[in-house]
C-alpha cells in the first residue's frame, strides 16, 4: 500500500497540466522584469502569449553548458537572480559553474523523494554526499528534514570512521551515492561491522547498476534514486523498482531532440529540459545535457505526473565521476598548462561498480618530456578528483573529436 508526501502527487493529471500553464506568463513576466539575463534572452517576445507547451517550446533554450561562459560574463550568477532576492550560499562545483541556494524548507525540493523511499520522522540519516563547495550534501539535508529525520553530515569517504558511525549512532538511513553506499557494505562484511541498522536509502549523483541494486537487496536494504542537479533540485525519483522515474512537482519536463529545442515523442530519448516555478533562482528551459525518455502510462504507485526512463546518456560530453560533473572545458584548460601535450583524452571506467579515471596525454612529438605526476596533481585541482596518467606518442589518439570517452 502506498502513500504519499501531499495531494499534488495523486492530482488528476489533466488539473496540473491546467495549472503549470496558468503560472506560467506571470512568472515569464515577472522575470522577464526582475532578471536582466531573461530580460535580454527573451528580448522581443511577447511572454503573455506562452500559455501552452507549443508555446514554451518557441523560447530558447539555456545550456548548462553554457553557464560557465554566461557567469565569467556576470558574475556571480550570469543575472538569473531576480533583483528582489539575495542567495544564502553559493556553491562552486566543477566547471566551474557557480550555483545558489536559499535557505527556505526544503528548497531543493528532495522531501518527497525521501517519502517515497521509506523515510519517515524521527529516522537517523548518514548523508555521506559532500558539504563542501559543491551543494550535494545540503540538497539531501534538506529533503531528508523536511521528512522529520535527523541528519548526520558525515560527507563522503573516511570509511572507518563512517563504519564507526553507524555502529555507535546507528542510523536507519543512508544517503549519498551508490558506490559509496557499496563500499561501507563490503568494508562492513570484510570487518565484521555491525550495519544491520541501516535498511533504507537513497541514492543518486551517479548511474544505479543492476550490480548494485542487487548487492543492496542482498544486503536487505531498501533503496530507491533520486535524479536531481545542483541547479534545479529534485527533477525525478523513483518510487517503484525499475519502472522508471516519477517527475518532480511544479516543474515541466520537456524531452527535446539533441542539438535542437523541438521536443519529441513519448519513448524517444532525447536532451532533459526544465523549467522550475523558483522564483528566487528561475531557470526556463533549462537545457541540462542529461538524455532520457517519456515513459506511457502512469505508475503504479498511483502518483499521477508523468514518468521519465532516468538517465539515458549525456546530449554532449560532459559526465559524472562520483558525484560529480567533469567538462570537456575542464580538460581544455589542463592540456593548455603544458605546452608539449597535444591531444586528451579522458576514459572512464568502472571496477566493481568504482569509478575510476585514466587521461590519456599525446605528446607533441617524440621528445617531448612530461612528468605524469605533474599533470595528475593538475587534473586533480581542476576537475577535484583523482585519476591516473599515460603518456601517449604523437598521432595515437583518434582525431575524432572525442575528449570524454565513457566505458562505464
Amino acid at each position: 500500500m502506498f502513500d504519499y508526501y501531499d495531494s499534488q502527487e495523486w492530482q488528476p493529471e489533466q488539473e496540473r497540466e491546467r495549472n503549470l500553464m496558468i503560472r506560467l506568463p506571470s512568472f515569464l513576466n515577472y522575470i522577464t522584469e526582475q532578471s536582466s539575463y531573461y530580460r535580454d534572452h527573451f528580448g522581443g517576445i511577447d511572454i503573455n502569449q506562452i500559455v501552452d507547451r507549443s508555446r514554451l517550446a518557441s523560447l530558447p533554450l539555456t545550456h548548462k553548458s553554457d553557464l560557465s561562459q554566461l557567469q565569467q560574463l556576470q558574475p556571480p550568477l550570469a543575472g538569473m537572480v531576480p533583483a528582489a532576492h539575495q542567495p544564502d550560499r553559493l556553491f562552486q562545483s566543477p566547471g566551474p559553474i557557480c550555483e545558489p541556494e536559499c535557505t527556505g524548507d526544503d528548497w531543493w525540493g528532495l522531501g518527497r523523494a525521501f517519502y517515497a523511499a521509506g523515510f519517515r520522522r524521527g529516522d537517523l540519516v548518514q548523508n555521506c554526499l559532500s558539504y563542501h563547495m559543491s551543494p550535494g550534501g545540503f540538497i539531501l539535508d534538506s529533503g531528508a528534514r523536511a521528512c522529520g529525520c535527523t541528519v548526520i553530515p558525515a560527507g563522503p569517504g573516511n570509511t572507518e570512521q563512517q563504519l564507526d558511525l553507524i555502529e555507535q549512532l546507528k542510523p536507519q538511513g543512508y544517503c549519498g551515492t551508490p558506490s559509496f553506499l557499496k563500499i561501507l557494505l563490503d568494508k562492513g562484511d570484510e570487518q565484521g561491522r555491525d550495519l544491520t541498522s541501516i535498511t533504507k536509502a537513497l541514492v543518486t549523483g551517479e548511474a544505479f547498476t543492476a550490480p548494485l541494486q542487487q548487492r543492496f537487496t542482498q544486503a536487505g536494504l531498501n533503496v530507491r534514486q533520486a535524479y536531481a542537479s545542483a541547479d534545479l533540485g529534485l527533477i525525478g525519483y523513483e518510487t517503484v523498482p525499475n519502472q522508471g522515474l516519477v517527475l518532480a512537482e511544479d516543474i515541466i519536463v520537456e524531452i527535446v531532440r539533441p542539438g535542437t529545442a523541438t521536443p519529441v515523442g513519448v519513448g524517444e530519448v532525447g536532451e532533459v529540459v526544465v523549467t522550475r516555478f523558483n522564483p528566487e533562482y528561475p531557470l526556463v528551459r533549462f537545457a541540462t545535457g542529461d538524455l532520457s525518455s517519456i515513459l506511457p502510462g502512469p505508475s503504479e504507485c498511483g502518483r499521477t505526473n508523468v514518468r521519465i526512463a532516468g538517465w539515458q546518456g549525456r546530449a554532449d560530453q560532459s559526465t559524472k565521476v562520483k558525484g560529480l560533473f567533469i567538462h570537456p572545458q575542464q580538460l581544455e584548460r589542463l592540456r593548455q598548462r603544458f605546452d608539449d601535450i597535444a591531444l586528451l583524452r579522458l576514459i572512464i571506467n568502472s571496477d566493481n561498480d568504482n569509478d575510476q579515471m585514466q587521461l590519456q596525454c599525446e605528446l607533441q612529438t617524440d621528445e617531448s618530456k612530461l612528468d605524469t605526476q605533474t599533470i595528475a596533481s593538475e587534473l586533480k585541482a581542476i576537475t577535484k578528483l583523482t585519476g591516473s596518467v599515460k603518456l601517449v606518442p604523437p598521432r595515437a589518439l583518434a582525431r575524432d573529436g572525442v575528449v570524454i570517452e565513457d566505458r562505464r
